[in-house]
């Protein structure tokens, strides 16, 4: 038996990918928010966590 079978029989399946996609469009709106409000210092400070200064090794 064939996936496609299996979707057959579950009954209102048609709403998952109405939910998943409803849930990928709102996590992104809501990171794209996140980055334009941010503070431009602590975006800087982010930039530099692997290098935090002109350290020498």
């Amino acid at each position: 038996m064939k996936f496609i079978h299996y979707l057959e029989r579950i009954t209102g399946v048609g709403v998952y990918p109405l939910f998943s996609l409803l849930i990928f469009f709102v996590f992104f709106a809501v990171l794209l928010l996140w980055i334009l409000r941010a503070d431009k210092s602590y975006i800087n400070a982010l930039k530099n966590i692997p290098f935090p200064g002109n350290e020498t090794e």
